[in-house]
């Protein structure tokens, strides 16, 4: 079955600790049962996200993101078919962005802008391979 693989961005409104361990529990549970894999890369000024499984799946997803008010300025990066998952095994692994490649001021100047599907899918991949 082809997997559709789509990465977007976007800044969080009104993010906190309690707000992420909402989005994760419920991302959790939900991907699960839609056989959805993926990551979330958060911190207070960034939201990027990795989302993997059956097309109609992710398209229903990020469309419940465009509509999610804590997220402002969503941007999809990438969107492509892919043979084997990044996250596999990962309803939704998430990283604090302590590996984060650029820095807060670095998208503020437009770094994700300027970015091409290569350096997005060298931030995910950086982390699926210290998932396993």
């Amino acid at each position: 079955m082809p997997v559709t693989q789509l990465i977007y961005s976007s800044r969080p409104f009104g993010f906190d600790d309690a707000i992420l361990s909402q989005i994760l529990l419920t991302a959790r549970r939900n991907n699960a049962n839609a056989h959805v894999t993926g990551c979330l890369i958060c911190r207070g000024d960034l939201y990027l996200q990795l989302l993997e499984g059956p097309e109609e799946a992710v398209a229903r997803l990020y469309d419940a993101i465009l509509e999610d008010d804590r997220h402002l300025e969503v941007t999809r990066r990438v969107q492509r078919q892919i043979g084997t998952r990044m996250f596999d095994g990962w309803a939704m692994r998430d990283d604090p962005a302590q590996s984060w490649l650029w820095t807060k001021e670095e998208v503020e100047a437009g770094a994700l802008d300027r970015a091409d599907t290569a350096a997005f899918l060298a931030v995910f991949q950086r982390l699926a391979d210290g998932a396993h």
